[in-house]
């Protein structure tokens, strides 16, 4: 068997993309934006293409961006029906003696779930966190083993919990990559309360009319932000998870380590319109478009279609758009029985200064297995082949 490389599709491929590109003016590579925030990971979430990766797996002081992990233990008891958006907490002295921000809670109190996630969202109330926490696991050491252990499950490898709010504990870390994992989680699997995270002010009680209103700078910027939460603490610096849609991409950011709240948001603007002005989604093929065909063994059939499995786009930068090029790699040839839809080889797409892309391509037909003809033409084929090597003479078919 064989690995195959179809470079004769590279400039069919090249051909058949250049056509109809819009060329986007005064194009940068990825590599030239540099971040001045400590750690940085972006996301083309509509393309599933990390553009950007400063330190995205190191663990840091997440400050309040590590109320997202309490906010999601929150919205999984709500999809459980453990709890409802009208269930009440109680408050205790605990909750209510927090510092930092606040909802300005108190013993009397009784909020609901839904007061609650605007009270973290909007507010970043730490006595909120503390009231979900201890409503959800009775104590907030018990509710900060329950954040660790789902961790592990969802698959954030470089984050710890001690406390629910993000207050400053050497054991509260998170790497900004998580943080964005999270967020993406919120944005497919809890659409339904995602709105909370665009919400731009919420006047609990009128307490704290000044405190009403969101942190995130983006929210009023007009360029298609729509979340997540801001962070703050003198060890972990300014820091965002941020999310904004311009057309049909959505792209999830963050950033940490800033050294002050307007460089903060100077930053996340400068990251937003990189993302969208930088990059562009283009249409590759549609479904069951043939990029190439592979010979088969054994088969009632010797050659099988390599197709699109769905429609195929990709994210490029804007200076690739005009030299585009790609490669259909295989193992082969293929021995059949083939079933209809089977996967069989990549679409391989290099991207200056991104990953390459690598897209499947599937079985455009089933092959059965074939009868003695196809079971000798294949023996003589690698019988021929066997020879052709050790000798170097062809041999006659």
């Amino acid at each position: 068997m064989l690995r195959h490389i179809a470079k004769r599709f590279a400039k069919t491929l090249a051909k058949t993309l250049a056509s109809g590109f819009l060329v986007l003016t005064m194009s940068l590579p990825a590599s030239a934006f540099e971040t001045r925030a400590r750690a940085a990971w972006v996301y083309d979430l509509t393309t599933d293409t990390v553009l950007m990766n400063k330190e995205a797996q190191t663990p840091l002081p997440p400050a309040s961006m590590s109320k997202l992990m309490t906010l999601n233990m929150l919205f999984e008891a709500l999809r459980d029906g453990r709890v409802t958006l009208d269930t009440r907490f109680s408050v205790s002295t605990r909750a209510k003696n927090m510092g930092g921000s606040t909802m300005f809670l108190n013993e009397t109190d009784r909020p609901t779930v839904e007061e609650l996630i605007q009270g973290i969202i909007v507010l970043s109330g730490n006595d909120a966190c503390v009231v979900v926490a201890e409503g959800l696991a009775g104590t907030e050491d018990n509710f900060a083993r329950l954040m660790n252990d789902r961790a592990k499950v969802l698959g954030l490898e470089n984050s710890t919990f001690a406390n629910a709010s993000g207050w400053p504990n050497p054991g509260q870390r998170m790497s900004v990559e998580d943080l964005g994992k999270l967020a993406i989680r919120f944005i497919t699997d809890f659409p339904e309360y995602y709105g909370y995270f665009g919400q731009h002010e919420f006047p609990y009680d009128n307490r704290a009319p000044q405190n009403r209103f969101n942190r995130n700078p983006l929210l009023k910027l007009g360029i298609g932000a729509d979340g997540l939460k801001t962070g703050h603490t003198q060890e972990a610096g300014y820091g965002l998870v941020g999310s904004a849609t311009q057309g049909t991409r959505r792209v999830v950011f963050v950033i940490s380590g800033l050294a002050t709240e307007a460089e903060r948001a100077q930053e996340s603007e400068r990251i937003v319109n990189w993302a969208f002005r930088q990059f562009a989604e283009k249409s590759v093929a549609e479904k069951g478009h043939e990029f190439a065909r592979a010979d088969v063994w054994m088969g009632d059939q010797t050659e099988v279609g390599l197709v699109a499995a769905e429609d195929i786009s990709v994210l490029l930068p804007g200076s690739q758009l005009e030299k585009l090029a790609g490669e259909v790699v295989y193992t082969g040839p293929f021995e059949a029985p083939i079933t209809q839809g089977d996967t069989l080889a990549e679409l391989v797409i290099p991207r200056e200064d991104l990953p390459e892309a690598r897209i499947p391509l599937v079985a455009d037909r089933s092959i059965a297995r074939g009868g003695l003809a196809p079971r000798l033409r294949t023996a003589f084929m690698v019988l021929k082949d066997k020879l052709e090597g050790q000798t170097g003479l062809a041999v006659a078919e």
